[in-house]
């Protein structure tokens, strides 16, 4: 038979043992997950195939398109003129640069001067475009800006990284800031765009990027620059630097007319992509093509929807729209590009871990116990302290 001392002890066990299931039980409920990337907005940007709303006299839509998805937007208001499959997740290539930008380029003067070290410049994707950087020189962050917008260059890319606290470092704020603009469809792995597992965005994404980074006006500088100089190696006979001409990748820049900018990309897994921006009367709309038949079809369909664009516009009814930014609760937006003045933004948040950062519970900020976990652990000590006092006293009575 237990003795009164010995029962004790063992629902003082029996309790102990049980505090870390309690504990542990609200880690275990799922965490508030932001909404599906589909509903992003509007229904009818979540819907398969062309989405059009036209009103009396509207054009109708170039007919020849090939680009898996495709989006034309009015830069000022977000309104989505037209679209066919705009959440589609696809590889980005090269323009995820924009996002890139988006993020660190406000960061750094433009004026400041780094001397590149050789680990900056190694590790870059086989195949990879370069804008020819040296290890042991030193480059102006302006200078290393034309080489990301004109030349696509990752190199660029990975010293501009490395300034920022490394290339893990880079894609952790990229997705953060992703996320802040409600990017749901975006998955970074590579801070240059090099095709990698698993990394994804949209057409729907990459405008919202774009339509950001073009409220810095360093950034429309950049990416509207058709040609520059780029310092080049050091003549070791003379101890003279020289220079060479680099030319921007955009095939519409200059040729398109009121276009801005934007960025395009190309690799074997992405195929062709880009996003361009042009100005009309006033206006100014933003295009995202993925993956048309062939590269040329990029920049082709591109203009064709520019076209459209300008003719439809007061002539449809949106279909959706460019949502904001939605700031961390207390805070100013996250890792903006500044504004027209390009004024430097606050640091992006924590770094997130995957595509999607959970966020935290209301109550408990995502360490330790909510409220209702810690009523649980209490309410449970309670009762067993009670059941321990009830069988005590009744042992005792025996």
């Amino acid at each position: 038979m237990s003795t009164p001392r010995l029962t004790f002890v063992r629902l003082c066990a029996a309790a102990t043992a049980a505090l870390p299931v309690l504990l542990a039980a609200p880690a275990g409920a799922a965490p508030q997950q932001p909404p599906p990337s589909a509903a992003i907005g509007g229904e009818r940007l979540g819907l398969p195939g062309v989405q059009v709303a036209p009103m009396a006299g509207a054009p109708s839509l170039p007919g020849d398109l090939t680009g898996e998805s495709w989006i034309v937007s009015d830069l000022a208001s977000g309104d989505v003129l037209a679209a066919s499959n705009p959440h589609r997740r696809l590889p980005p290539a090269s323009t995820l640069k924009i996002l890139f930008a988006d993020t660190v380029l406000p960061k750094f003067d433009r004026n400041a001067v780094h001397r590149v070290a050789d680990e900056e410049i190694q590790g870059i994707g086989p195949g990879s475009s370069l804008v020819g950087i040296k290890e042991d020189l030193d480059y102006r962050v302006e200078d290393l800006w034309r080489g990301v917008f004109l030349s696509s260059g990752n190199d660029a890319v990975h010293v501009l990284a490395h300034m920022n606290g490394g290339i893990r470092q880079t894609v952790a704020e990229m997705q953060d800031r992703a996320d802040a603009l409600q990017a749901w469809d975006t998955r970074v792995v590579s801070p240059d765009g090099y095709d990698m597992e698993g990394q994804v965005s949209s057409a729907y994404d990459l405008s919202l990027f774009a339509r950001a980074g073009l409220r810095n006006a360093d950034f429309r500088m950049y990416c509207a620059t058709r040609e520059a100089m780029f310092p080049g190696a050091l003549d070791r006979t003379t101890g003279r630097r020289g220079s060479f001409g680099i030319a921007n990748t955009d095939r519409l820049l200059g040729k398109y007319p009121g276009l801005i900018g934007v960025k395009n990309g190309t690799t074997t897994n992405a195929g062709s992509t880009f996003v361009g921006a042009a100005e009309r009367g006033g206006r100014t709309l933003l295009v995202t093509v993925m993956h048309p038949e062939s590269y040329q079809k990029v920049y082709d369909e591109t203009a064709a929807l520019l076209d459209w664009g300008f003719a439809a516009a007061g002539k449809v009814r949106p279909v959706g729209r460019l949502v904001d930014e939605v700031p961390p609760a207390g805070a100013a937006p996250t890792g903006q590009a500044g504004g027209a003045e390009a004024t430097p933004a606050p640091p992006p948040a924590t770094a997130a871990t995957g595509p999607v950062a959970a966020a935290p519970a209301a109550t408990g900020g995502g360490d330790g116990l909510a409220l209702g976990g810690w009523s649980a652990v209490v309410l449970a000590g309670v009762a067993l302290g009670y059941g321990a006092v009830v069988l005590w006293r009744r042992h005792s009575a025996d």
